[in-house]
């Protein structure tokens, strides 16, 4: 049986479900989704005026809808009376939009604030004004909304310490402002700080775990930390609980999760979100290097103008990279001075991109013992590094650290760089130098007939011929001269099968060689053939070796 104080109680929270959250309610608990609901449902019935397009702009805005925010506040500049504030209000709009100069026509007809200001010494920056961003610097005041914007024109311009130390002053004094742990642990990551940026998001984390912009940065930092299927792990955490309507950065978190599945669909997804996100661009670029399409990176670099190291540094490898495949001495010294920018400059000079960017200016340079010096000190930080083992092995043969070299190129797993004729003539060199000529054949032996093949034996013909491994030489040159008859490849089986004669006199080689000497000096059509092979014969003759 049911009491009547119960059945009471029953009735008020019956009635209290079924009753319609107020606006101030929808407000108060962040339901921007409810609130532009009830307000669109009350606009339709004809309940509208400034005061509730005020409410539909904040709401819109908040949920990150930025053109349904500027439509509004439109609307509500069409009342003569309409607070001028308004027009600061669409000028963050048009900003958020990326609609700097609309932006900035609107911050101009504003009333002179502490906004204005902000809003104008943000657009000062994306207009690379320097002397208005100067200007407009000096009217910041010591008050969180200026500092705050500071230190995001800090971050803005990689002065990512000068950010932390703004951000942290402000946290001694206001601890609740939790928020501000994100954009100190952003600065950290960019610092390269991976570690010590995952530390600081936490805290915030704690108290909002479906935090979108907290979360992508937990996600980048597991990227740096660990691998791409750790960082897509904490996205699927975050899309499992968020609503099917969320849609803030449904962009950014798009673009991300191609970086962390290591490209898969890249042209899908970062071509329509070039103007969008900048990092879209430089990531579609480090797509196509990665797929050889040179000229389309290129392309795609040519117009920027570079103001991040990462700008930099991928302008110094697309124009590495084409001055490489098309010879080009023009784009190799642009590239080289990218490269110097980079590694010379106060704030990269002693990070691990730094230093591989003078590695690569000196590498252009063909400066070897100077690229020996950055290498060594940063190669204790890409020990499995198949693209770093193969400019490092380079290096080391360039600079006549043959076992070594050796022993780093047969490291590398890369097929793709196994393949490559660069690869197997410095492994090649590498065999010779190291008294292993019989590897380098067989590595010619397991090449198709190409001008590649042809090239490797040069390289095993020369190479061997100065390292006094004859035989090989010979072969090599022998099937040079079998290829193109040209007269120095006949000097030179020549003179490396006097070579082999020479070693079989002296000991050094086994007496079967001479049999294999006389063979392959029979296949060239000379007058001095039959003068060497008659020597040869009569020494056979008289120690009575078998041909």
């Amino acid at each position: 049986m049911v009491t009547a104080p119960a059945a009471a109680a029953n009735l008020a929270n019956r009635n209290r479900k079924n009753k319609v959250p107020t606006l101030e309610e929808f407000i108060e608990n962040r339901d921007f989704t409810g609130a532009m609901t009830l307000l669109e449902f009350n606009a339709a019935a004809g309940k509208q005026d400034q005061d509730s397009l005020g409410w539909l702009a904040y709401a819109a805005f908040h949920l990150s809808d930025h053109r349904k925010t500027a439509e509004t506040y439109q609307t509500m500049l069409k009342d003569p009376k309409c607070d001028p504030l308004v027009h600061l209000y669409l000028g963050c709009c048009y900003f958020f939009l990326g609609l700097y100069r609309e932006a900035d026509e609107e911050a101009q007809k504003g009333p002179s604030c502490k906004l204005q200001n902000r809003l104008l010494f943000h657009l000062s920056h994306k207009f690379n004004d320097e002397k208005r961003l100067m200007g407009y610097h000096q009217s910041l005041q010591d008050v969180i909304e200026d500092q705050l914007s500071l230190a995001s024109i800090h971050y803005l311009r990689s002065h990512y310490q000068e950010a932390i130390d703004i951000y942290k002053r402000i946290l001694v004094e206001n601890r609740e402002y939790l928020a501000i742990n994100v954009y100190v642990a952003m600065c950290y990551y960019k610092l390269d700080y991976y570690d010590v940026s995952q530390e600081v998001v936490s805290v915030y984390l704690q108290h909002h775990p479906d935090s979108v912009v907290a979360t992508n940065l937990k996600a980048c930092n597991h990227f740096r930390l660990y691998n791409g299927k750790a960082a897509e792990q904490e996205f699927k955490a975050m899309t499992e609980k968020a609503s099917p309507h969320f849609h803030f950065a449904e962009d950014l978190t798009r673009h991300n999760l191609v970086v962390f599945r290591n490209g898969e669909s890249a042209l899908q997804v970062f071509t329509p979100l070039l103007d969008v996100i900048p990092e879209a661009r430089l990531n579609l670029v480090i797509y196509h290097l990665r797929n050889d399409d040179i000229v389309s990176a290129f392309n795609l670099m040519k117009d920027v103008e570079p103001s991040t190291p990462q700008e930099y540094i991928l302008k110094g490898i697309v124009n590495a990279a084409l001055g490489q495949e098309q010879e080009s001495r023009e784009h190799l010294k642009i590239a080289q001075q990218y490269f110097q920018l980079v590694g010379g400059s106060a704030s990269e000079c002693d990070t691990i991109p730094g230093r591989q960017c003078m590695a690569s200016c000196f590498f252009l340079l063909k400066q070897f013992d100077d690229v020996m010096i950055y290498l060594n000190s940063i190669k204790g930080y890409f020990y499995n590094d198949d693209t770093f083992n193969y400019n490092y092995a380079q290096t080391k043969v360039a600079t006549g650290a043959f076992e070594e070299a050796e022993e780093i190129l047969l490291a590398i797993q890369n097929e793709k760089f196994k393949n490559d004729y660069a690869y197997l003539s410095h492994l090649a060199r590498c065999y010779v130098m190291n008294k292993k000529p019989r590897l380098a054949w067989e590595l010619y032996l397991k090449m198709e007939t190409s001008s590649e093949s042809f090239s490797l034996l040069q390289l095993i013909a020369n190479d061997c011929y100065k390292m006094e491994q004859y035989y090989y030489s010979a072969k090599a040159f022998d099937v040079l001269e079998r290829l193109d008859p040209n007269p120095e490849y006949w000097d030179g089986k020549r003179g490396a099968c006097i070579g082999i004669f020479k070693q079989i006199v002296q000991g050094d080689e086994p007496k079967e060689m001479l049999r294999d000497a006389i063979t392959m000096l029979r296949s060239t059509a000379n007058p001095q053939v039959e003068y060497i092979i008659r020597i040869m014969k009569k020494y056979a003759k008289d120690n009575r070796i078998s041909l």
